[in-house]
């Protein structure tokens, strides 16, 4: 029976293969080749030696798994599903059980770790909230498993993906991370994005901003706590944090105000926020240290949720990453953490089920009308939610600055 099993397994393997399969056997092919002769010339240049370069890609293949992949011969597509939570819909990245576990913990690191947090903020101007919040936020203070070989995700994106370009450069920097020998290139694991440690740095960031905590002269990210908080406080300031100012405040929006002022590009000093009419959820004026900072309107959801004025230090978060949703999350959160304040006054409405391929059809529509919504990439930006209020207030409609199924009709013109 064993000897007829053995038989009808290689008969089955000396049958041809489909078009599909030999496609990527081609194309795992091609990308062995780039390897060598595109990757390893820059990375030796880049002080990469070749008992470094080998033990990075010692078995490493394709991962066909990743998002936004365009392989060799194919055009690049809009995905139909959003992936990424940051870019979603706003009521799920906000969900109960995230807010309350996210708080419950970050209460507790911050008693935990409450001298290092100290260093951080006096070293960096960075409250220990935001830090604590940051490191939740990416890797739940540590304990998040983190699966991916750096290699092969980067590798994979670098090769194949919408942004090549990004993920080679950052492919090198990972390569030089392994040659300084701060982890072995073979235990290098990263995100599904090929980022890396307890702050989730990407390879870049890691060179440019990771520094040591706890005084033994070493930026580990990987093990170290201490390390892991004074880096996150390190990114921050060094994008432009600025002490003393909170991120942003919740406030109610007259329906004379339209949405479509928000934007970074738009701002003014708070005071004369306050003055076109808008107010704080909590009806107490702004403190007077702000008022005459700048402030942004920032309305993630448009009129179909909470909205915000929000400071300089709210775009210091989007550095970290360009999500407005996780902006404002770890903002809230912290909050939550130091402050035990509760959930956003007005609530997340139900909104209308669009695929991200739907969004990035209404884009072009915008864009052909003459819009900046940002790029047709299906992300729900503040450029596109303001270019939506735009449309609307021009054609006689209500501006709510939020894709819904009624401006679908963009897409058909």
């Amino acid at each position: 029976m064993f000897t007829r099993f053995l038989v009808l397994l290689a008969a089955l393997w000396l049958l041809p293969l489909p078009a599909s399969a030999l496609n990527r056997v081609k194309v795992e092919r091609q990308f062995q080749d780039w390897l060598q002769q595109e990757i390893w010339p820059d990375a030796k240049s880049a002080g990469v030696t070749r008992k470094t370069f080998k033990a990075a890609f010692s078995g490493v293949t394709l991962n066909w798994d990743l998002p936004d992949l365009v392989p060799p011969g194919t055009a690049p597509q809009v995905p139909r599903q959003q992936r990424q939570a940051e870019f979603g819909v706003p009521a799920k990245y906000f969900n109960r059980g995230g807010l309350d576990g996210a708080a419950t913990m970050g209460r507790k690191m911050l008693q935990r770790h409450a001298s290092t947090l100290a260093r951080v903020e006096a070293k960096t101007g960075v409250p220990g909230r935001i830090a604590i919040a940051i490191w939740g936020r990416e890797s739940a203070h540590g304990r998040a498993k983190i699966p991916h070989n750096v290699f092969r995700v980067l590798g994979t994106k670098a090769f194949m993906s919408t942004r090549a370009d990004y993920f080679g450069d950052e492919l090198i920097a990972a390569l030089q991370i392994a040659q300084a020998g701060h982890v072995k290139a073979a235990t290098m694991k990263s995100s599904w994005a090929g980022a890396l440690g307890q702050p989730q740095f990407m390879p870049s960031n890691f060179l440019k901003y990771a520094v040591d905590g706890n005084g033994d002269d070493r930026a580990d990210i990987w093990g170290s706590e201490a390390d892991t908080l004074m880096s996150i406080g390190h990114f921050l300031a060094e994008h432009g944090w600025q002490k003393g100012r909170d991120w942003g405040f919740e406030v109610v929006v007259p329906a004379a105000v339209s949405c479509s002022l928000e934007g970074p590009d738009q701002g003014r000093s708070i005071a004369d926020w306050e003055a076109l009419g808008i107010t704080r959820v909590s009806g107490r004026p702004f403190p007077a240290a702000e008022r005459g900072g700048q402030g942004f309107l920032m309305m993630p959801a448009g009129r179909y949720g909470p909205a915000f004025i929000v400071t300089p230090n709210f775009y210091v978060l989007k550095d970290y990453n360009k999500s407005d949703l996780y902006a404002l999350f770890v903002g809230h959160v912290g909050d939550r953490i130091q402050y035990g304040v509760g959930d956003f006054t007005a609530p997340w409405q139900g909104l209308d089920k669009l695929y991200r391929s739907d969004v990035a059809a209404m884009q072009r529509g915008l864009e052909a009308l003459g819009h900046d919504v940002g790029g047709a990439d299906g992300l729900v930006g503040f450029k596109t939610r303001r270019s939506i209020g735009r449309w609307q207030e021009s054609n006689g409609k209500e501006a709510l600055c939020f894709p819904d199924s009624s401006i679908k009709s963009l897409t058909s013109k």
